[in-house]
This record gives structure tokens, sequence and C-alpha cells, in this order.
């Protein structure tokens, strides 16, 4: 590992040594802040005008604010693994977090003089973070790991078309810019998945790794790929719907037999293992939702969606963070007692989401406030049992 100095390291206080110290941790408060924000909104006990207006802004915040931190986080930390090169630490990596933190403000306050300024400040931090991690795996010329930096950039450009829609009053721009990068977000899980679900279910259960099948892991990929250029490119919007139903059901069909073949049965005594698994489900059946509801079935696009959303992303970003932030720290992997209700109520607030377009027309529970409610106590837990971990130094004394 070509690290810094070790004294100049030691006098970094621990939460700047490493990535996903500050974006895991005020990535998942922010959220947290945003999510009780929108319940409020919902419930009419709150009224706010924020960049974009408050529904502009609560999708946007929890992909770019939230989802967008966790992302950089993660590959900012994975980039000094695979490349052996220190990543961004000290002052690069709080100057990174002070452009992502700056961008939050910006769109809660709403400067409406210098709405360009807000959008400039915000799209800055994604770039900054691919030139960041790009320069680092250019330096070894390792160009696997290369594909991440035009992700990365597929999220610049799904944030331009949001921050656009604002900007040239242009509203059509808003569901481009948010649905592409929902799609994009699921090609990076689906990518990242193939990395290290196998590994992880084999070191946590003990049992011999599932070898990854290469027409699978091409066919997973490509059509996920696909989803998210069809979407970008906003052809979704102009491609006959039976066409875009047929590559959605081979897209479920494929990330089905995928999750099938990492033996999530072997899972159920390892905490970080079956959440990873469980959470993993929901994009095939998202994607058979979406399918669905290009074939016209009775499902709403904004289920489909949040499925993607409220499930996928937000229960796998839970479990991959609660493994993540204790294996590099040095700890253990073996989570506070508490995770294991963390991960039934992300999974319950996914699930809640989808109901919404089936049960609230038959309860006077606010299905939406439900959902939510689970979502904040899940990532509450997270917040409160990894405070200490992330702020404070490795146990075994080792830098990062």
């Amino acid at each position: 590992m070509n690290i810094s100095e070790p004294k100049a390291e030691q006098a970094i206080p621990a939460i700047w040594r490493q990535a996903f110290r500050p974006l895991f941790l005020m990535g998942s408060i922010f959220a947290i802040f945003s999510m009780v924000i929108w319940a409020l909104v919902l419930t009419g006990n709150l009224s706010i005008s924020p960049y974009g207006g408050v529904y502009f802004w609560h999708a946007h915040e929890m992909l770019f604010g939230f989802v967008a931190a966790i992302i950089v986080g993660f590959l900012l930390t994975a980039v000094q693994n695979w490349t052996g090169l220190r990543a961004t630490h000290g002052k690069s990596l709080i100057a990174l977090f002070t452009l992502w933190l700056a961008g939050r403000l910006l769109l809660f306050i709403n400067p409406t003089s210098y709405q360009w300024l807000t959008a400039i400040v915000d799209i800055s931090f994604l770039v900054l973070a691919a030139i960041f991690m790009g320069q680092l795996v250019l330096k070894v010329k390792q160009y696997r790991n290369l594909i991440f930096v035009p992700v990365l950039i597929l999220l610049v450009a799904g944030n331009l078309l949001t921050h656009w829609s604002v900007l040239a009053q242009q509203p059509e721009y808003y569901r481009w810019g948010a649905h592409s990068t929902v799609m994009t977000i699921t090609l990076i899980i689906s990518i990242i998945a193939g990395r290290v679900f196998p590994m992880f279910t084999a070191n946590g259960t003990k049992t011999e790794k599932v070898a990854n099948l290469a027409w699978l892991e091409k066919a997973v990929i490509g059509v996920t790929l696909t989803i998210a250029l069809l979407y970008l490119t906003n052809l979704s919007s102009y491609l006959p719907k039976t066409i875009i139903a047929w590559v959605f059901g081979f897209a479920a069909l494929c990330h089905s037999i995928r999750a099938i073949r990492w033996r999530p049965q072997v899972t159920f005594g390892t905490p970080l293992v079956w959440s990873l698994h469980l959470a993993y489900w929901f994009v095939p059946i998202s994607l058979a939702l979406f399918a669905l509801y290009f074939a016209g079935g009775n499902i709403s696009a904004s289920t489909a969606l949040h499925g993607l959303t409220a499930g996928a992303i937000s229960s796998i970003i839970l479990a991959m963070i609660a493994r993540i932030s204790l294996g590099h720290t040095g700890r253990s992997l073996q989570p506070h007692w508490s995770m294991k209700i963390a991960f039934v109520l992300i999974i319950l607030a996914g699930l809640s989401r989808l109901a919404v377009q089936y049960l609230q027309a038959y309860t006077s529970v606010n299905m939406y406030l439900v959902a939510a409610i689970f979502w904040v106590f899940a990532y509450l837990i997270y917040v409160l049992g990894y405070w200490k971990i992330l702020t404070s130094p490795r146990p075994d004394g080792r830098l990062g």
C-alpha cells in the first residue's frame, strides 16, 4: 500500500482518513433529515419552498444528496484496495465533503437569484469524485475498474437534466433526469453485486464460493446498461411499449437467475449476508413490475420506480454500509444485534411503499407515512450504532 507518512496520517482526525467515513455517516444523517421533512410535508404539517419545489427536492436529494454520497464514499474507498494507492483523504476529502454539503444547503435554502450557482456546486461533487477516482485507476493502468468513471459521468448527466428542468423551467427534464439516474444506480448495484456478493456469501457463511457464469454476468450487465441508456437517451418515451416491456422482462429474469445462483438459503444465520440477498430481490421484482407497467398491467410507474428506490437501493445501501463500516475500520464483521432490526425495517419500508398503490384505498392508515417511518428508524439505528465506529481510529492501530 502506497500511503503517506504515518505521523502525518495519525494527525488527521479519523473521520477524514477514508471517504466512506464522512460520506456514509453524514449521507445517512442527511437522508434521515430529508425523509422526516418529506413525511411532514406529506401529512400537511410542514410547508417549504426548496430549490425546484418540494417534490423535486425530495427526489433529487434522495438520489444526489444521499445515494450519490454513499456511492462516492464506497468507490473512493474501494479504489484504494483495487489500486494499492492512497485514496482521497485529509484536505482533499474535506474539500470534496464541503462541496457535497454546500450543495445540500443551497438546494434547501434556495437562493432564487443564484440558482445557476446551486446547480454548479451540486454537479461539481460527482465530477470531482470521478476525477479523484479516475486518476488513481489510470496511474496503475487498471482499466477494468475504469468502468466506474463513465458510470459516475452518467450520474452527472442525470443530475444535469434535473437542474436544467429548473433553470430552463422545463419540467419534463426532471422526470427524464431522475428516472435515468435511478436506472444508472441500478446498473452500479448490478456491477458491484456481481463482484462482491459471491465473495461475501462464501466468507460470511463459510461455504464454497459460487463462480459467476460469464454469459449470465454479461447478460445482466448488458440488459441493465441497455435500460439505463434507454432512459438516459429518452428512447423509453418513444419506443413501442411492448419492446420496452420485453427488455424489462428479460432483465428481471436474468437478475432472478443470478440471485438464485447465489444461494440465499445458506445465509439465514448471517445478518450481514442475508440482508444483502433479501435486498437484492427488490431488483428483479421491480424490473418485473416495470415490465407489467409497459405491458399495460395494473401497476403504476411510480410503484415500480419506488421498488428500486425505496426497496432495492435503500436496503442494499444499508446492508453494504453496515458491512463496509466494520471491515474498513478493522472491526469484526459482527454487527450489533440492533442492525438485524434495521435490516428488517428497511425491507418493510420497501414493501410498504410497494403496497401503497393497492392498500391505500382500503385503509385509513397513511401507507406513505408508514414506509417513511420504517425507513427513518432503519437508518437511525445505523447512525446511532456506527457514529463512534466512523469517527474513531481503527482499534488495530492501522491507518485509514
